[in-house]
Order: C-alpha cells, then sequence, then structure tokens
C-alpha cells in the first residue's frame, strides 16, 4: 500500500513562501519582545530607584542623604551576596544528588571515545616537534659557545696585559 517515495503535500514553492512568512512573524515577535523587556526594565528602575532631588539641599541634608544611600547599598548587597551563597549552595546539593541518582541506577557515566587519528597524521605531528625541538636546542648550544668564547678571550687578554707594574705603566702611557 506504501509503496514508492512518499509524496509531500505542499510544493517546494510553497513551503519557501510559508517558511519565509514563519521566519518574517518570528523576527517581528522578538523585536516585540525586546521592546516590552526595554519598558520593563525602565518602570522597575523608576519604581525602585526614583531620581534624586539635589537640588536646594543643605549641605547637612545632603550628607544625611548620602548617609542613607550607603546603608541602602549595604543591604543590597548583603541581600545579593545571601543570594550568591544560596545559590552556590544549592548547585552543589544539585551535583551531589545527580551523583547519587548515577549510582542509585547503577549506571556509571560513559567515558569519552578516543578519537583515532590516522598513522600519517600521527608521523608528521612527531616529526615536526622532533625537528623543531633539535633546531632550538642546536641553536641554543652555538649561541652559548660563541658568547663563552668571547668572553674568556677577552677576560684572559686583559688580565695577562694588565698584570704588574707594566699593566700599569701601559695604562698611563695609553691615555
Amino acid at each position: 500500500m506504501s509503496e514508492g517515495p512518499k509524496k509531500n503535500k505542499y510544493s517546494a514553492t510553497r513551503r519557501l513562501l510559508l517558511k519565509t512568512k514563519l521566519l518574517k512573524k518570528a523576527d517581528s515577535l522578538l523585536v516585540e519582545e525586546a521592546q516590552r523587556q526595554i519598558e520593563e526594565r525602565e518602570t522597575t528602575l523608576k519604581e525602585k530607584a526614583p531620581p534624586l532631588k539635589l537640588s536646594g539641599l543643605s549641605v547637612q541634608e545632603l550628607q544625611d542623604l548620602c548617609k542613607d544611600l550607603h546603608q541602602k547599598i549595604d543591604v543590597v548587597d548583603e541581600a545579593r551576596y545571601d543570594i550568591e551563597v544560596k545559590v552556590a549552595k544549592n548547585d552543589k546539593e544539585i551535583e551531589s544528588l545527580s551523583q547519587k541518582m548515577f549510582e542509585l541506577k547503577g549506571r556509571k557515566r560513559p567515558n569519552l571515545k578516543r578519537v583515532k587519528k590516522s598513522a600519517d597524521a600521527v608521523l608528521g605531528a612527531l616529526t615536526e616537534t622532533k625537528s623543531m625541538k633539535a633546531d632550538f636546542k642546536a641553536k641554543l648550544k652555538t649561541v652559548k659557545k660563541e658568547e663563552e668564547k668571547k668572553e674568556e678571550t677577552d677576560w684572559r687578554k686583559n688580565v695577562e696585559a694588565l698584570s704588574g707594574m707594566e699593566g700599569r705603566k701601559k695604562m698611563f702611557a695609553a691615555q
């Protein structure tokens, strides 16, 4: 009865038209949602934090206002810290309960599967790193040898040339 390929109810052009209409509708809904969230945020801020009226206040009134604001800030910080601690505690509890659930089921969490690399890729990676290390070591050895030779020859020549009174006479004569 159901032999052969299944025939679509809609043609390709009709499906494309429906898909574009759905995408346009989804886009407009997202824009509306974003506008609604912005309006909610603004109204909440107006309710929770009304604008300050600082004009016409004396110095003492401004200081009292600052003290009041500091107290409110401290209360909010304490509440934020308490909420963070509760969230961390709940996260740990959720993790431990999920671990217990896996243990009670008798299943272990599946191990990660190894990804097999081709032999060429492994050999290529090994040869690149070895050659780079060898080049690096060779450069270090040649640099060290050259620096040591220069320093040793300069030091020895200077000591032999300037040793004793003859060296001092040469120094004064050169000046």
